[in-house]
């Protein structure tokens, strides 16, 4: 579906290997000014989260939403296994 519209999925840290933060926005410059300057309240302002890391680029926002967490989970988890699986003995897993 093209809807000409261009989307982002971005990475903010706090400092080398500090605390991250994963968003999606429609605007990434008008976002990441929101992250520096604490316009908004809430936890990048919290934890003082605002150096944009990395991001990557969709035209269809389900696919910004979606495709990057499938492709990262089936690098390292081909068979969708419960990685908590054997975590627990009070409850039942599927």
């Amino acid at each position: 579906m093209k809807t000409g519209h261009t989307y982002y999925v971005y990475i903010l840290a706090s400092k080398i290997r500090g605390t991250l933060y994963i968003g999606v926005t429609n605007d990434l410059e008008r976002r990441v000014y929101e992250h520096k300057t604490g316009v908004k309240k809430g936890f990048t302002q919290k934890y003082g989260v605002s150096r944009l890391m990395y991001f990557e680029v969709f035209q269809d926002v389900n696919e910004a939403i979606t495709d990057w967490k499938i492709t990262l989970i089936e690098k390292e988890n081909k068979k969708w296994l419960d990685l908590s699986v054997d975590w627990f003995d009070d409850i039942l897993t599927e």
